[in-house]
């Protein structure tokens, strides 16, 4: 077993089982931390101030993983935490709040290959400033499928003056991430949603899906609009996933959707570096553009 102390910005970060296979393609512990090392600049300002539930894969992809939202006794005493108290668990919780890179560091060597993160920040945790449209195809329903809807949710948007930045979810499906005001409730934003969803299933019936039972969506692409729901979370952009060939959740242009000729297997830890390095970083308006939900707001009844 490999143990090894490293400085961090100040910090002493005690990394083990680097040698550890995480994914069966061969990828190590120590090839998870290097790219959130990599990757840090590109992740640390949209997940800073908003908690952090640890996905937790102790033998890789191919064993038990858990989800942990309260920090461990061992977390170390510079990790940032936040309590909330949980009425379902009667109990407060110490979520992590992954400010800085040691504790990105510290995350990835606890084997958190996921970025799960709330949708609203931290002082504000009732009011999302993210509002997500999770596209999720169902066999034989396919990835291009998946694109032809994302363009309906763009048009959408479109005619009230909102502009959505879709990425690939790492797995099957995509996601429209919309940055906005925190001024609504989950459940307002949920209803907005629900409602551009309902005209998107009305005018394309034949390929989307609204319904709760998953065995009634074959063929279909699910419009999930109950991720817009208090305390839960969304795999952020640039998080790796658990899935062979370590896939990473990939900003794409309004044109690479309209294109519709990519898949999600096209963006994974080993080509992740170099679209940036030729297409920079596509979400970074989400840290300064504000937009209001409250002209669609205004038609939901």
């Amino acid at each position: 077993m490999t143990c090894q102390i490293v400085q961090i910005e100040e910090r002493e970060v005690r990394l083990t089982n680097l040698e550890k296979e995480m994914w069966p393609d061969g990828y190590t512990k120590a090839d998870l931390i290097k790219y959130y090392v990599d990757m840090s600049p590109y992740i640390l300002p949209y997940i800073k101030n908003r908690l952090f539930i640890m996905s937790r894969y102790p033998d890789g992809i191919t064993g038990k993983m858990f989800y942990q939202k309260d920090a461990p006794e061992y977390t170390p005493e510079w990790v940032r935490t936040y309590p909330l108290v949980s009425e379902r668990e009667n109990k407060v919780v110490n979520y992590i709040v992954c400010d800085d890179l040691p504790t990105l560091v510290w995350l990835a060597n606890q084997a958190c290959i996921e970025l799960h993160i709330w949708m609203a920040q931290k002082e504000r945790l009732d009011y999302p400033d993210i509002v997500v449209f999770d596209l999720d195809p169902f066999p034989p329903a396919t990835f291009k499928d998946t694109l032809d809807v994302a363009m309906l949710v763009k048009e959408a948007l479109d005619r009230f003056g909102l502009q959505g930045y879709p990425k690939t979810s790492g797995s099957t499906g995509l996601h429209i991430f919309l940055p906005v005001r925190p001024e609504f409730t989950y459940a307002q934003v949920r209803e907005g949603v629900r409602f551009l969803f309902e005209h998107i299933h009305a005018v394309y019936p034949e390929k989307t899906t609204l319904e709760r039972s998953i065995d009634k969506r074959a063929g279909k692409v699910y419009l999930d609009y109950g991720q817009n729901t208090r305390g839960h979370t969304m795999t952020f952009h640039y998080s790796l996933r658990p899935h062979p060939g370590a896939p990473v959740s990939t900003p794409l242009t309004w044109d690479e959707v309209r294109a519709g000729d990519i898949e999600p297997e096209d963006f994974n830890i080993k080509t992740i570096f170099p679209r940036i390095a030729k297409v920079g970083d596509l979400y970074r308006p989400l840290l300064h553009r504000e937009q209001s939900f409250a002209g669609l707001l205004t038609l939901v009844t």
